[in-house]
């Protein structure tokens, strides 16, 4: 049924159009899924997810003092889990809001020659949204989970045209 909550891949897309997993990385070094999860009737604004053991963690770019926010997946106790693209060849490339619009972070995989990769949601059946970092608030911090500040909530969002 079309309006069943739906689960969509995510991934960054490198300059040959390739794509590439983003996956959350636990201090083990273990790969856990990030997926963006379509809730029933809302087409419009895709939660993403880390799916760590049997936790479902929230992702979300953290507050830092430079303006690059990492993006991070955060445990109730606000640790967190790296988010990183794997490339074919097992590098592991950042994932950072990069820049911002209004309330909007543009939200890449970075490379070593510091060269931005789009982070996409993929629908089983194609549809393609971008990840942004969203801000509902003006304040710097968007909320606290544990010691961990949050700069912005991680979401899928239709492509602007």
């Amino acid at each position: 049924h079309a309006d069943d909550a739906a689960v969509w891949h995510v991934k960054a897309v490198d300059p040959a159009g390739q794509l590439l997993s983003v996956k959350a990385i636990d201090a083990d070094g273990g790969i856990h899924d990030i997926k963006a999860i379509q809730q029933t009737g809302n087409r419009y604004i895709l939660d993403i997810k880390a799916f760590v053991g049997g936790d479902v963690l929230p992702v979300k770019v953290l507050l830092q003092d430079d303006w690059l926010g990492p993006v991070k997946a955060i445990r109730a106790d606000g640790t967190h889990l790296d988010v990183k693209a794997l490339t074919a060849d097992n590098q592991r490339l950042d994932v950072k809001a990069v820049s911002r619009a209004g309330h909007v972070l543009d939200i890449k995989a970075i490379d070593s020659s510091h060269q931005f990769y789009g982070v996409k949601a993929v629908s089983p059946n194609g549809h393609v949204y971008d990840v942004k970092g969203i801000k509902l608030l003006d304040a710097p911090v968007e909320l606290e989970i544990g010691e961990t500040a949050v700069r912005a909530h991680v979401k899928a969002l239709p492509q602007v045209r």
